[in-house]
């Protein structure tokens, strides 16, 4: 999805008048979210009455519909003409052209019709499939199982700078997800891999009411999404009455915002681990990207939180989580410099990020998230693509 450029002038019909809508739609799903966005603020944004809107879309969620079908579906496009060893190059440019679809199919799809979630499925399956097909190509000696885990992680890389503020020259920016493709697709597993997971005991639930309600608040509104879970929900399901949950949080944004101090929590105390238990800037790297594989995989709700539903929370809330999770980012960016003194701070910044985003689309995965042999699959990986040597698989 590229961006709208310049609004029409009042009164004027653009032949392109549907396109520029979408657009500018895209625009505002991605920088307000779905719920906060009007049809009022798009038409705006055109220089049309809303009235002109509805010509072209019969509501909000039309439109939303058009937005993810129609960027998906021109990167479905772009793959089916692409050559094995073009991969790379054409989802580095479809990555710069669609920088914004990421954020709208993971955190805005739960609003479109039952038709529209099964059409945008459709298209997503069959743009992995394309890619897992174009990798067993270019790769032999890849199974089909390993080639749908790569597949998963080269969407990863393609969708993470839809979660950047990046200031880079496009042509720039596109060879760079273009090597980070590269990367992913290199990966070699061990011949184990497709093992049947061992059965895990059932978790044990925490005495302390607060924290039950913290932890299954987290996992509602991942599955739910916040704006669809009421503090009712909540109670009904920690086992108490609706309103007892005020006896712990004054309301659900309380309830979100403790969720992601826990979690941002929990990654500084494991830094603080890894950096004190490290033998150098490579080994520091290595034990974090196995720390936040852990954290990933063993808790997705986290994971899901952390790319759908910052937009809820309050602005100041909201900036103080942010720069939680930009200082985290930030030592992981120290540490690869120090390893690699001429790589600038965007260009690591861009490398780090979609080296996590890769662990949090694998455990947003569930037959990935489950595979017992996903965490060497991702210390491959995320090895390939954060540039270190990996441990041995």
């Amino acid at each position: 999805m590229t961006t709208s450029g310049t609004a029409p002038a009042k009164g004027t019909r653009p032949r392109n008048r549907r396109a520029l809508i979408i657009a500018a739609a895209g625009e505002l799903f991605y920088r307000d979210g779905y719920a906060a966005t009007s049809m009022n603020a798009i038409a705006d944004a055109v220089a049309i009455r809303p009235s002109a809107l509805y010509r072209h879309f019969r509501s909000k969620q039309d439109l939303l519909a058009a937005v993810v079908v129609e960027a998906s579906q021109a990167v479905r496009e772009q793959l089916n003409s692409t050559a094995a060893d073009d991969l790379a190059t054409t989802v580095g440019h479809a990555a710069v052209a669609h920088r914004t679809v990421g954020v709208i199919l993971q955190r805005e799809s739960r609003y479109l019709s039952l038709n529209s979630q099964s059409e945008v499925g459709d298209v997503v399956r069959t743009v992995r499939g394309r890619i897992a097909d174009l990798i067993r190509i270019e790769h032999r000696h890849a199974t089909p199982d390993q080639a749908d885990f790569l597949a998963t992680c080269v969407l990863a890389v393609m969708t993470s700078i839809s979660y950047q503020s990046v200031q880079m020259p496009d042509e720039r920016l596109a060879r760079l997800i273009a090597d980070l493709v590269s990367a992913v697709t290199a990966t070699e597993f061990s011949d184990t891999t497709g093992a049947v997971p061992p059965s895990k005991p059932p978790r044990l639930t925490e005495t302390s009411r607060r924290s039950a309600i913290l932890t299954t608040s987290s996992e509602l509104f991942a599955r739910e999404g916040f704006s669809n879970v009421s503090i009712e929900d909540i109670g009904r399901a920690v086992g108490i009455a609706g309103p007892s949950v005020y006896n712990h949080f004054t309301g659900k944004i309380e309830i979100l915002e403790a969720a992601f101090v826990r979690g941002n929590e929990w990654l500084r105390l494991d830094m603080n681990r890894a950096l004190a238990e490290a033998t150098g800037h490579e080994d520091a790297l290595r034990q974090l990207l196995g720390g936040y594989i852990d954290f990933a995989l063993d808790w997705p709700a986290f994971a899901h939180l952390l790319l759908t539903e910052v937009v809820e929370l309050p602005e100041d809330t909201r900036h103080r989580i942010r720069v939680m999770q930009r200082d985290y980012i930030n030592e992981w960016v120290h540490l690869l410099r120090s390893l690699r003194p001429r790589l600038d701070a965007t260009s690591a910044r861009i490398r780090v990020q979609a080296t996590i985003h890769i662990a949090n689309q694998i455990a947003l995965t569930p037959h990935l998230q489950q595979a017992s042999d996903s965490r060497a699959r991702l210390l491959a990986v995320g090895s390939n693509t954060i540039g270190i040597r990996s441990a041995s698989m």
